[in-house]
C-alpha cells in the first residue's frame, strides 16, 4: 500500500473527489471501504488490472510500460512470499497502526 499512495490518492480523488491529504476526520473503517470500491477506471484500479493480467492475447498487446509494470509487480509479490509468518504479521501490525493513527477521529 506504500507503493501505491500516490495511485490511492489519485483515485480517491478521481472517483470520490476526495482528496486525502486534506482529510483530517475520515476513519479507518470508512477509508477501508472505500478503497476496496475504486473501480478499474481509476489510476489505481488501471494499474491492478495490469499486474493481475494472465490472458496471453491480452499480454502480447501490452505496451513496454504495462510490461514493466506488470513484472515488477510480480517480482515484488514473488519476493513478498519468501517474507515468513512472524515477519508478515510484524509488518500488517506496523501498517494497521500507521493507518490507524492516520484515519482516527
Amino acid at each position: 500500500m506504500y507503493e501505491d499512495w500516490g495511485l490511492i490518492e489519485a483515485s480517491f480523488t478521481s472517483q470520490y473527489g476526495v482528496r486525502l491529504r486534506s482529510e483530517n476526520d475520515m476513519s479507518w473503517s470508512e477509508f477501508s471501504t472505500l478503497l476496496a470500491g475504486i473501480m478499474p477506471e481509476t489510476p489505481l484500479g488501471q494499474v491492478v488490472s495490469i499486474r493481475s493480467e494472465n490472458d496471453k492475447d491480452i499480454l502480447k498487446n501490452f505496451t513496454k510500460e504495462q510490461h514493466r509494470i506488470r513484472n515488477e509487480w510480480r517480482s515484488r509479490a514473488t519476493k513478498a512470499i519468501v517474507m515468513d509468518k512472524a515477519e508478515m504479521e510484524r509488518h500488517v501490525k506496523m501498517f494497521q497502526e500507521a493507518m490507524k493513527k492516520a484515519f482516527s477521529k
